[in-house]
C-alpha cells in the first residue's frame, strides 16, 4: 500500500470508480434481457429474470428504465450500434460499414449492404433477440410501435437516402418515392427471414437488388 509521503502513514484506497461500475452492471444487464429473451421469448423474460441473471438488484434496473420493454430496446440498440461499430472497423477488409455507402455504383452499394444484413440476421447473437422482439411486436402493439419507430425506421431511412442522392444522379426517376421503392428489396428479405419461407443468402438480396431496379419484364 502506498504511504502518505508527509504523514508516513498508508495513503487511503482510491474511491470506487462508480462510473465504472456503472458501466459493468448495465453491460451485464443488457446481456441478461438479450439472452433471456431469447431462452424463453419476451413474456416470460421479467425484470426479476433480468436481475437474477445480471447478478444486480432489481431496484437497479428500475432506476434505469420503466419497463422490461425499455431495458430491451435499448439493449438491442447497443447490440446494433456494437455491430457498426464492428463494421466500421473492417473497413480496411473491404467489408461494407453500417448505413448504405455511396460510391456512385447504386447496384453495388444496395448490394453490398443487404449482404451484411444478411450476415447479421443469421448471426445467432442477433438473430434470437430480434426475431423474439419482432413475434412479440406483432401481437403486442405499443412494443411493436416502438421496435418500429427506434430500431427500424431509422436504418430504413438510410436506404431512403441513398435513394434520393441516387435521383439526383439521374440514376432513379424523379417520380419514384424513395420510401416505397426500399420496399421492393427490404420487405422481401424481412419477409423470408421472419417467416422461414427460405433461406436467406447474399445470392438471393443481389437477385432482390437487380428485380427491383431493373424489373422483370423484358428489355
Amino acid at each position: 500500500m502506498a504511504q502518505n509521503q508527509s504523514t508516513g502513514r498508508p495513503a487511503p484506497a482510491p474511491a470506487p470508480d462508480a462510473t465504472r461500475r456503472s458501466e459493468r452492471s448495465r453491460r451485464a444487464i443488457y446481456d441478461a434481457a438479450l439472452a433471456l429473451v431469447a431462452e424463453v421469448g419476451y413474456p416470460k423474460t421479467t425484470i426479476e429474470g433480468i436481475a437474477a441473471r445480471a447478478g444486480v438488484g432489481k431496484q437497479t434496473i428500475y432506476r434505469w428504465w420503466s419497463s422490461k420493454a425499455d431495458v430491451l430496446l435499448e439493449a438491442f440498440l447497443d447490440l446494433s450500434e456494437q455491430a457498426a461499430e464492428t463494421a466500421r472497423r473492417a473497413q480496411a477488409d473491404d467489408r461494407p460499414a453500417y448505413g448504405v455507402p455511396d460510391t456512385g455504383d447504386l447496384a453495388a452499394d444496395l448490394k453490398a449492404v443487404l449482404r451484411a444484413t444478411v450476415d447479421e440476421l443469421r448471426d445467432p447473437a442477433f438473430e434470437a433477440p430480434s426475431r423474439a422482439l419482432a413475434a412479440e411486436g406483432v401481437v403486442n402493439e405499443e412494443l411493436g410501435r416502438a421496435f418500429v419507430a427506434r430500431l427500424l425506421e431509422p436504418q430504413l431511412q438510410l436506404y431512403a437516402d441513398r435513394l434520393r442522392a441516387a435521383q439526383e444522379a439521374g440514376d432513379v426517376r424523379a417520380d419514384v418515392d424513395p420510401r416505397i421503392a426500399l420496399e421492393l428489396f427490404v420487405s422481401p428479405l424481412a419477409q423470408r427471414w421472419l417467416q422461414y419461407t427460405a433461406p436467406i443468402s447474399h445470392e438471393y438480396t443481389d437477385t432482390l437488388v437487380d428485380y427491383a431496379l431493373h424489373g422483370i419484364t423484358p428489355r
